[in-house]
C-alpha cells in the first residue's frame, strides 16, 4: 500500500468512483484506503474502505454519499448496516464502499483479506 497519501484525481479512478471520495471526504471520513480489485475479483472493480468516528459518524458518512450520488443519478443495488452504524456497506456493483467504526474495521480487517490487490491511501486534495 502507498503510505504516502494521494488525491483521488491522481489515480486514473471511474468518475463515480473520484465522486464518492469527495463525498466521504466531505463528511469527514478517515483513514480511507481504495483497493484496485480490477483482475483480482470478478464480484467488483473497487473498494473504498473509510471510517467514521462513532456509530452515528458512519451513518451520517454513508446517508451523504447515497443521497448526493443518488441526486446526480447514480443508485446503489442495496445497502447493508445502515440502521447500526458499526459498518455500512454500499454496493453500486462495479465499485463497493463500506465504511466503518473503528472497532469493526479492527476486527474484520478487509483490507487484509485482499493483502494481494493494490492499495492506496486517500485524502483530500487540500490536505496534501
Amino acid at each position: 500500500m502507498s503510505e504516502t497519501p494521494v488525491a483521488p484525481t491522481s489515480l486514473d479512478l471511474p468518475s463515480e468512483v473520484s465522486r464518492a471520495t469527495d463525498l466521504l471526504f466531505d463528511r469527514k471520513a478517515v483513514d480511507v484506503i481504495l483497493l484496485d480489485l480490477e483482475g483480482i475479483s470478478t464480484a467488483t472493480d473497487y473498494f473504498l474502505v473509510a471510517s467514521g468516528n462513532s456509530d452515528t459518524h458512519v451513518t451520517s458518512i454513508a446517508e451523504h454519499l447515497i443521497e448526493e450520488l443518488k441526486e446526480e443519478g447514480v443508485r446503489p443495488a442495496g445497502v447493508e448496516g445502515l440502521r447500526g452504524g458499526r459498518w455500512v456497506l454500499v454496493d453500486y456493483i462495479d465499485w463497493v464502499v463500506h465504511i466503518f467504526h473503528p472497532e469493526s474495521r479492527a476486527f474484520y480487517q478487509i483490507e487484509n483479506l485482499w493483502g494481494d490487490a493494490p492499495q492506496h491511501r486517500l485524502a483530500p486534495e487540500s490536505e496534501l
